[in-house]
């Protein structure tokens, strides 16, 4: 029982660290790789806080050394997926009838260990088993991560202190409940605070959690559920199971306790997962809420206005950080015919000056493609090019997975801009640039707008104020998150509430209220203080 109202400690942006050469985090952080790549753990399921082993194993790998185990994985079968519901089922009882500020100290807990002893620790997992550089780790793993925990309970706070209006003589009140069952957390592989996220945003609300994650990202996944439990995290809130898709997904779609879906992932899977639980519906306690991003074709749109060299940039860090595996990643850009003599040549030489190969050395920008059938997907897509007769390689085109998954960053220029990599999602380092008359600006938005089914990010780079508002106005509903002279990926917590619509998803904003606003069920209470005693209204008289 809580005896007070309480307020969440005030969150702010966790800070970056630069990892620069001779400073001690560099030193520390190096030191835990080191420890880290020596070793392969064999991760467990996590079910009722049991460490479960099924003796079915999967394989978990460096994708830039692909050779190299890291971790061999337990898979969840029929029989420990209905023991993850069951846990999470009962543990719900319990979980959601402690006081808000009981939960909430559970993840703030978790985010300050995550700052503090846990930071090197995550960080590391997620360079190994992702291909991440020390930075695309430290701003996703670390600082993101940090920033969900707390921004999620300052949040929900805030979420509490909703409540209505009572006239004289009444109290009326809203209880935020959680939903009635248990939900299923179904995170990718590209980024470790949204495999953090999809699980605990939900248990904040009071819900317990059955969580799948991508088998290209368990190494880190176990290390969060770690922290998680070294943060008081009692047993059968969150409960990991690993395996394939169909084994883990099917029986849990089948559960009448199914209470919520919050996933990441592609759009076909999402599609898949809708269907099943519309033709299950029927079976359920209740409408599961379905909570969903998915996939991206975002784009990058230059007015003749624009500052070439911001757009030069906005463009390379867009497209080939993570080696172009973020859902914001820019994998279009439409390029005016003035700007292009000077931007081309500028975007050849920045991208043949960018350095790939093991994260594990600090020089690099880039790391290797998560696995081999992303890496068939990228190199199909840049042989095709090759021979097309309405698209070639501007730059790069090489591809490699002797050793690890690697594709250089390459730029397909194409003359028309419905060829097929300005429409499909590729998810990897390859950005398909069009050229189009500078005087067809209007014109260009249209195509913009027009040419992909996905409506996640996109970013606008002008000088010209009324061009900014006509981009603003016509491609209104062409991204989620919407940028101005600045690359479309790099979302913050607080600052920037992440999520598309479209094929790209719900839109329910991970990073912000409106998410949590999903993982709850409110329930309104009128109480009156002095009922009438008799049935009859005046105007009877």
């Amino acid at each position: 029982m809580s005896l007070a109202i309480s307020r969440a400690p005030m969150p702010v942006n966790e800070p970056v660290r630069s990892y620069a050469p001779n400073t001690r985090e560099r030193a520390s952080l190096q030191a835990r790789l080191q420890q880290m790549s020596a070793e392969t753990i064999e991760i467990p399921l996590c079910i009722g806080g049991k460490d479960v082993r099924t003796g079915k194993l999967g394989r978990a790998v460096m994708p830039h050394r692909h050779a190299h185990t890291i971790a061999q994985f337990h898979q969840a079968g029929t029989h420990e997926v209905q023991q993850a519901i069951d846990a999470a089922v009962a543990a719900q009882h319990d979980w959601a009838r402690l006081p808000w500020e009981a939960r909430a100290a559970v993840f703030l807990k978790a985010a300050d260990l995550l700052a503090g002893p846990w930071r090197d620790t995550l960080n590391t997992a997620t360079m190994m088993g992702q291909s991440k550089t020390c930075h695309q780790a430290e701003i996703d793993s670390a600082c993101e991560l940090i920033d969900f925990l707390r921004f999620n309970v300052s949040f929900y706070e805030q979420l509490l202190r909703e409540q209505p209006r009572s006239s004289s003589g009444m109290w009326n009140r809203v209880e935020h409940r959680p939903l009635e069952g248990f939900v299923f957390a179904v995170s990718p592989f590209n980024f470790t605070a949204i495999a953090g996220n999809l699980p605990s945003s939900a248990a904040l609300c009071g819900n317990t959690v059955v969580w799948k994650p991508a088998s290209t990202a368990v190494y880190s996944a176990h290390f969060i559920m770690r922290l998680f439990r070294e943060a008081g995290l009692p047993d059968g809130v969150i409960n990991l199971v690993t395996g394939s898709g169909g084994e883990v997904g099917d029986p849990v779609l089948e559960s009448r306790h199914l209470a919520g879906i919050h996933f990441t992932g592609s759009t076909r899977v999402f599609h898949q997962m809708w269907r099943k639980v519309g033709d299950n519906i029927d079976k359920y306690v209740s409408y599961p809420r379905l909570v969903g991003e998915t996939g991206g074709k975002d784009f990058i749109l230059a007015h003749r206005s624009a500052d070439a060299d911001a757009l030069v940039a906005a463009i390379v860090r867009g497209a080939f950080e993570y080696q172009g595996q973020k859902c914001s990643a820019a994998s279009r850009a439409y390029i005016p015919s003035n700007l292009w003599p000077q931007a081309k040549d500028r975007l050849v030489a920045a991208v043949e000056g960018i350095r790939m190969g093991d994260v594990a050395d600090f020089s690099n920008f880039m790391g290797a493609v998560i696995d081999a059938n992303s890496f068939r997907t990228q190199a199909n897509a840049i042989e095709e090019a090759k021979s097309a007769a309405d698209a070639s390689i501007l730059v790069g085109g090489g591809c490699d997975d002797t050793e690890g998954y690697f594709v250089r960053p390459t730029i397909i220029q194409t003359t028309n801009p419905s060829y097929r990599t300005m429409c499909d999602e590729l998810f990897g380092p390859v950005l398909t640039v069009h050229v189009y008359d500078e005087n067809q600006w209007s014109e260009t938005l249209d195509v913009v707008d027009r040419t992909s089914s996905y409506a996640l990010t996109g970013a606008i780079f002008a000088q010209e104020r009324y061009a900014i508002e006509q981009g603003l106005e016509r491609l209104r509903n062409a991204a989620g998150n919407f940028y101005i002279n600045d690359k479309p990926t790099g979302a913050v917590v607080g600052q920037q509430p992440f999520g598309g619509g479209r094929a790209s998803g719900t839109n329910d904003k991970a990073g912000s209220i409106l998410n949590l606003l999903r993982w709850i069920s409110p329930r309104t209470i009128k109480e009156t203080f002095a009922p009438p005693h008799d049935y009859r209204y005046p105007f009877m008289g």
